[in-house]
Parts: structure tokens; sequence; C-alpha cells
């Protein structure tokens, strides 16, 4: 028995229509189109996990700032628990800078102006680093099924050849091509949609983080403009619960 079931998977026709020989047929047009979709969709997911990663520091970041940075008694001291190179901390260095430089302005609206500006400008480029890579992505979005297209017409044409030299449509002359041509296809659609789907979600993160530091521009502003008395209200930090009372012999009170 064992000896006619191996004899029948010897005897068994080979795939001559696989992914490998329809790029083997397809030659260098077939294997370049595959590589560069190949390589967009490596940089798709690189972008969409960097970001990412990148987008929840800033978020966890924005927690950070509601429950320790204005319980600080000025900037320079909230700045100290700010994590160096973060982005509420660019903003906040930025604004202390700023309120340094103003006071060689004589004109008090010429230096709310340069504060507003200066934060301003650290706003915008904070949110230039995010969107970096989304340009990127959007391209993938775009481009990449006209690539697979481009991969689907060369494999319809080289199947209408096919048909030609062999002046039948028979389904051995065309099954290669048109394989080819829906691989193409595929691969094209298949590179597009996770780079539509990244580019709209970290877009949509990058707006919300966005409206969160122009908030916080806002508030560091007013408390410079104000010397430190205008700042936006924060919940109490939570109280430490005390320590159990003990008895002499070291046994623990219940109150």
């Amino acid at each position: 028995m064992l000896i006619e079931i191996m004899a029948a998977a010897a005897e068994a026709p080979q795939n001559k229509f696989g992914f490998a020989e329809a790029l083997e047929q397809g030659g260098f047009i077939a294997y370049a189109t595959v590589a560069i979709l190949g390589i967009m969709s490596f940089g798709s997911f690189y972008i969409l996990f960097t970001k990412w990663i990148e987008q929840n520091k800033i978020l966890r970041q924005t927690n950070e700032v509601r429950t320790t940075f204005w319980r600080a008694g000025s900037l320079r001291e909230g700045a100290t628990k700010l994590e160096k190179n973060s982005a509420y901390r660019q903003i906040v260095d930025d604004g202390i800078a700023a309120e340094e430089q103003h006071a060689k302005m004589t004109d008090s609206l010429e230096a709310h102006d340069w504060l507003h500006g200066s934060l301003a400008r650290s706003e915008a480029q904070i949110n230039a680093k995010l969107a970096g890579g989304l340009p990127f992505l959007a391209t993938v979005g775009a481009t990449s099924p006209f690539i697979g297209l481009f991969g689907t017409v060369v494999g319809i044409y080289r199947a209408l050849i096919a048909i030609g030299i062999a002046g039948s449509a028979s389904i051995d002359k065309v099954a290669g091509p048109v394989g080819e041509a829906l691989i193409m296809t595929a691969l094209g659609l298949l590179v597009a949609v996770p780079a539509v789907l990244a580019y709209n979600y970290l877009q949509a993160r990058n707006k919300k983080i966005a409206a969160q530091l122009s908030g916080f521009s806002t508030d560091v502003l007013a408390n410079i403009n104000s010397k430190g008395a205008v700042k936006p209200a924060v919940a109490a930090a939570p109280a430490k619960k005390p320590a159990p009372a003990t008895t002499a012999a070291g046994a623990q009170v219940k109150k």
C-alpha cells in the first residue's frame, strides 16, 4: 500500500503555474515589480511601527505633564521633571528662552507676539517631525496599485503573444502569463491597503497630539505673561495612606 502511494506521488504532475514559476516566466520585469513592491511594503510597516512608538511616547508624556509638571512652582522647576529631548520639554525650553529674550523688546505687544511666535515655531517643528514618513505611506498607497497594474499589463501582453504564436488560446499557453498578471494585481493591492490604513491611523493620532501640544503651549504662554500666576487646574496629588500604628509588642492596631 505504501509503495503504491509513493508511486502515485512520484507520477503526479508538477505544478508549472505557481508563484515562483510565474515570476520565472515574467523575467526581469516580474522580478523588478515584486522587488519594488516588497521595498514599499517593508518601508510602510517600518514607518508604521516607528511612528506608533514615537506617538505613544508623546501621549505618555501628556499624562506626566498633567500629573507632575504643573504642580511645580515655576516653569524651570517643572522642566526638570520632564524627559530630556521630549516634545513638552522642547516647548518649555523654547518658552523660557523666548521669555529671556523678550525683555529686550520695548513694545509689550511685540514681546507678546515674540513669545507666541516662538512657541508656535516650536509646535511646528514637533508636528513636522511627527509627520515625517507619512508622505511615503501616502505615496505607497497611491502608486503601488499602478505598479502592480504595470505587471498585470505585461502579463496580459505575454499571454496575447503566446496565443498569437500558438494560433490557439489553449489553457496551457495562457495560464502562465495570466497567472502572473493576477499575482501582480494582488501584490499591488496587498501593499496599498496597509499603507493607506497606516497613513490614516497615524494621521489621526498626529492631530490628537497636535491639539494637546497646542493647548499646552497656550498654557505656557499664559503662565509666562502672568509671571507664573496663571496655570491650568490640576487634580490634587493622591494622599498617602498612613502607616498602621503598632503597639509596644509590635502588633498592628486597627483603627
